[in-house]
């Protein structure tokens, strides 16, 4: 299976491009999002999630490994195939999923072509039991080199927030971490929403 392609960008169509490799063009099916970062002759690396059929190869190309994490784990929701995905990443990036997931935002995800309000409703519900677990680059780090000290934040939002980035995934130490942090931030009358945003925005740098 192809888990990763570094080369050129030869042509991009309407849903797709296609990618030189020494001299061997790589057809692979990519988000509207990621096909407008890019443009002929760029130096590209992607991400691959390979789909085989009895009938046809498809190459669907990722940015990240984070991107394709969702792209996978969106397609275990009923109704969702990689069409639905890719749509759902075109109008939504990774950590833009992860905030309409933790704060309910249906509205959110139904302005990906194809996806009614059903639909919407059905991934972000799911999507809370189903968010892929993710290894995430650190948080600020100290003058030393070390990880940032934070004490863990006491109180129902605070603690609303860190079960929240848990259910998405997030690891424990990292979620407490960042909603420390965020707490720091906005301080002691800081909801719970108000909270993960800011954290999700911390996890996400």
């Amino acid at each position: 299976m192809i888990g990763k392609l570094k080369g050129k960008v030869d042509a991009i169509g309407e849903s797709f491009l296609i990618v030189d490799v020494h001299g061997v063009g790589y057809e692979v099916q990519a988000s509207s999002r990621t096909l407008r970062n890019l443009k002929p002759g760029d130096d590209v690396t992607l991400t691959i999630d390979t789909h085989v059929r009895e009938d046809a190869i498809r190459l669907f190309g990722f940015q990240s490994e984070f991107e394709r994490s969702w792209f996978r784990t969106l397609q275990t929701i009923q109704g969702v195939g990689a069409k639905v995905a890719l749509s759902v990443l075109g109008v939504l990036g990774p950590q833009e999923i992860a905030n309409a997931v933790v704060l309910g935002n249906w509205a959110a995800v139904e302005e990906a072509p194809g996806v009614g309000k059903k639909l919407a409703l059905r991934i972000v519900a799911e999507l809370k039991d189903k968010a892929p677990s993710l290894s995430l680059a650190g948080l600020p780090a100290t003058p030393g080199g070390g990880p940032a000290a934070a004490v863990a934040p006491v109180g129902l939002p605070a603690a609303e927030a860190i079960s929240a980035l848990t259910n998405l995934g997030y690891n424990p130490a990292q979620a407490n971490q960042a909603v420390a942090l965020a707490s720091r931030e906005l301080g002691e009358a800081a909801d719970t929403a108000a909270l993960i945003k800011r954290a999700l925005k911390e996890l996400a740098r």
